[in-house]
């Protein structure tokens, strides 16, 4: 490797460093709240966070986490951890335990995740670097789940994630992002980024994982290479002749021209990452998919990023246990163990557990159920400590938990996404900053929700409404999607945010509607609206919205509401009133007075 290529990877991964200095070793009871495990770490509880959300682990401040999910915290931080004995005193870090643990770390192959939009190549380029036929495979040639699979280059060998391009597979793409090291961004010479091209970006950029650009399909006529540098440089990425520092590669997945400059690029960046992991300890690691095997029994498609998973192991895989009957590669063939920054196909668990799941090696079978149990019941009882709104964010800048207002955002037209990104990214309170990761015109979909959830974010939608099934991924996931019709509302609400000072949002509540039936003339030239209770009641204290033909005419109060010639309090459904209206008097037959309240959103 020559220097300058070390020099440019060193800059390129100088970012995803950790910002101070922790301990390389630590013994942690069963249990513990984050905080506590931050402190540990001696990492704020917010950098702890976002390392658990790229690995699908939403958690919160004071939340109690068991060892696994402490586990795979401290391996983003180089700390390698071990469960204290129930009666046993912590042993003390010494020097000596510390050049111990760092003797046993070992170069371990880079996982390298392709990201692209759908038909723009990305399993043909894998494809082309395993020399095998894996499009052929899939139905359409469309990935249709994730593939991980593994390659020698030079007798070194790299890890690949192929992730679903399609748009129904944002969130599966998601969780591949979470879990690699490099993010390979596949992009079409003929075709340019697409929306899908974007959503990757997003993901990517989430996962704080350097990206590389495959402009792929060069060998087509219309290849135009110089036309997709400039849309990755509109996109804030300078490829290195640019004078950044992204390294975009021209390829073709069909000829094999530019392969080799690609992996020669790849294996440079991993190098200079050093990327490193202990193979004696007991094995974690996350699920990369899960499936039902009729013949074989639940099946899970695993990641291992630290020790060495063996048969015969007695493993926790989120709500799920075992023991690890056997392990195949992806061609189908026997392995006795997978090391670190490998994957394999595991059987031998009791049910099939979920994509992004973390893996986790016990001591015995005993000890895997009562931890699969104990996941069984945090699943059970929901997420809602965790969800965030914009409510809460308040909460979370007072406490000083929060330092950065994660947003997606969707608006109705190009313009206004524009406008709205640098508004918002201009707004900042002290060391408190809004930062919009995805941004786009269009509907509301499942993969902003997605995105938005592994961002520990929220969804602002601006004169947009909801694709197909996205309104109810955001219930599940808890993501906040507020929506808006003015733009000064918006910034407005994200400026009070950042300041602490949040307005409370309020919901109406229609309490009752009374249809004008006929029209009376009173003293002083007071016209009054003689009306049928439709449903609910009508109060005299009652803020009202005279509605005609759907269109709101005005919003005011009750000046005067009777019952044929006493005033009363109140008119309930199927009852005839009078009704005259604070500053009003041109009423129709027909009119609608719709009495509400505004109720305070908890």
């Amino acid at each position: 490797m020559t220097t300058d290529q070390r020099d440019n990877a060193s800059r390129r991964t100088r970012r995803a460093e950790p910002r101070r200095a922790s301990p390389r070793a630590l013994t942690l009871p069963e249990t513990l709240t984050l905080k506590e495990l931050s402190e540990l770490l001696d990492q704020t509880p917010v950098d702890v966070i976002k390392q658990l959300m790229r690995h699908g682990i939403m958690v919160s401040v004071n939340q109690v986490i068991d060892h696994q999910v402490a586990t795979v915290a401290a391996a983003a931080y180089g700390v390698r951890t071990r469960l204290a004995e129930s009666n046993a005193e912590t042993a003390p870090i010494t020097a000596d335990s510390t050049a111990q643990i760092d003797a046993q770390l070992q170069p371990r192959p880079p996982v390298i995740t392709i990201l692209g939009h759908v038909d723009h190549g990305k399993t043909s380029l894998l494809d082309y670097i395993r020399e095998s036929s894996v499009v052929q495979k899939e139905a359409g040639g469309i990935t249709q789940h994730i593939g991980a699979y593994q390659v020698e280059l030079d007798g070194q060998p790299i890890t690949f994630l192929d992730t679903p391009g399609h748009a129904a597979f944002t969130a599966i793409r998601s969780r591949g992002a979470r879990v690699t090291d490099i993010a390979v961004l596949v992009v079409a010479a003929d075709d340019g980024i697409m929306p899908q091209t974007d959503e990757a970006i997003s993901h990517a950029r989430a996962a704080e994982v350097p990206i590389v650009v495959a402009i792929n399909k060069m060998d087509l006529p219309g290849a135009q290479p110089e036309v997709i540098k400039r849309q990755l440089s509109e996109r804030n990425l300078l490829v290195e002749e640019w004078g950044g520092d992204i390294i975009a590669v021209p390829v073709s997945a069909q000829t094999g021209d530019g392969v080799g400059d690609l992996l020669e690029n790849l294996t440079v960046l991993a190098e200079v990452m050093e990327l490193k992991a202990d193979p004696t300890r007991p094995a974690a690691g996350v699920v990369v998919e899960a499936t039902l095997d009729r013949r074989r029994g639940p099946t899970a498609t695993v990641l291992i990023q630290s020790g060495t998973l063996r048969v015969g192991n007695q493993i926790v895989v989120g709500g799920a246990w075992g023991r690890v009957r056997a392990i195949t590669n992806e061609r189908g063939e026997s392995m006795d163990c997978i090391t670190p920054g490998s994957p394999g196909v595991v059987t031998g668990l009791n049910s099939t557990p979920e994509a992004g799941d973390i893996l986790q090696v016990v001591s015995d079978e005993r000890t895997a159920r009562q931890t699969a149990e104990r996941h069984g019941r945090r699943s059970h009882t929901g997420n809602l400590d965790t969800v965030l709104t914009l409510d809460n964010v308040v909460k979370q800048i007072d406490s000083g938990d929060v330092k950065e207002l994660i947003v997606v955002l969707k608006a109705d037209v190009q313009g206004s996404v524009e406008a709205i990104v640098q508004s918002i990214e201009k707004l900042s309170e002290g060391e408190v900053k809004a930062r919009v990761i995805h941004s786009g015109s269009g509907s509301v979909s499942d993969s902003d929700i997605q995105l938005a959830s592994a961002s520990d974010g929220i969804v602002l939608a601006f004169n947009v409404g909801f694709e197909i099934g996205a309104e109810r991924t955001a219930d599940r996931l808890g993501v906040e999607v507020r929506s808006y019709q003015i733009i000064y509302r918006l910034l407005e609400d994200i400026e009070q945010a950042l300041k602490g000072m949040l307005e409370p949002e309020y919901h109406e509540i229609v309490v009752g509607r009374a249809e004008v039936r006929e029209i009376f003339s009173g003293r002083r030239s007071i016209q009054i609206a003689g009306c049928r209770v439709l449903d609910g009641r009508i109060a005299r204290q009652s803020t009202v919205r005279l509605m005609r033909q759907e269109n709101s005419v005005i919003e005011t109060g009750i000046n005067s509401l009777r019952h044929f010639r006493d005033e009363v309090n109140q008119a309930t459904a199927g009852t005839e009133c009078g009704i005259v209206l604070d500053g009003f008097n041109d009423y129709q037959e027909g009119d609608v007075i719709v009495a509400y309240r505004m109720e305070r959103v908890s």
